[in-house]
């Protein structure tokens, strides 16, 4: 596949991405003042979309749609170091752009700073158990069950929606996305970098992690 394709698929996946868990957010808060309801109306359609966008865009670009992800299949070898930057430059921005694409579907202001905090220890340590959750599924579904991965990914997620005290950004790319919304699936700005760290944490220990457990490729 050639390189712009690869990109475009990065692009465009993770647009969707964010735009299905801005939007879903956004049409979840209208309909329900119950948070739990509001969250599960977040969580089913984030699921459903990452089905969808691995099963299609996979054989493209490897459905990475997330920095961490790409930079553990770099330092694996899965991703030439030279495409790592195009690869995380794409989903940044198509991360930005999805969380715009859903302002202008609802009718909002396109251009907003998030005011949630979400900050603090246990934030932190979710964050980083989410992103560890991810990458481990990732790297053990590569070596079990690759036709499965976009189901066991999907499944993840949904899961980590619940049981983490962040519910589960798991992605830089997303989480500068969901800086630029002030709705329900926001993030204060301040409050990005600590989350992008943990994840990065989170990414590399999982990595460490499942090359003993899993074996070499």
């Amino acid at each position: 596949m050639d390189h712009a394709r690869r990109l475009f698929a990065e692009f465009i996946g993770t647009l969707l991405l964010v735009c299905t868990v801005v939007g879903s957010g956004i049409m979840a808060d209208a309909l329900s003042s119950d948070d739990a309801v509001a969250l599960l109306g977040n969580t089913i359609p984030t699921g459903a979309m990452l089905f969808v966008l691995i099963t299609l865009l996979g054989p493209l670009s490897g459905a990475h749609f997330n920095p961490a992800v790409s930079l553990v299949m770099a330092i694996r070898g899965a991703l030439p170091w030279r495409d790592l930057a195009p690869y995380a430059a794409v989903q940044v921005a198509g991360a930005i752009a999805g969380t715009l694409v859903a302002h202008a579907m609802f009718g909002l202001d396109i251009v907003q700073l998030s005011e949630k905090s979400r900050t603090g220890g246990p934030q932190w340590l979710a964050e980083a158990i989410a992103t560890f959750g991810l990458l481990f599924t990732i790297l053990g579904g590569l070596r079990a069950r690759a036709d499965a991965l976009p189901m066991l990914v999907a499944l993840y997620i949904t899961a980590a929606y619940w049981f983490t005290a962040s519910t589960s950004f798991a992605n830089p790319a997303v989480t500068i996305g969901r800086a630029l919304t002030n709705t329900f699936a926001g993030i204060d700005p301040a409050h990005v970098a600590a989350f992008i760290l943990a994840q990065l944490i989170g990414a590399l220990a999982a990595m460490a992690l499942s090359g003993w457990l899993f074996g070499k490729d």
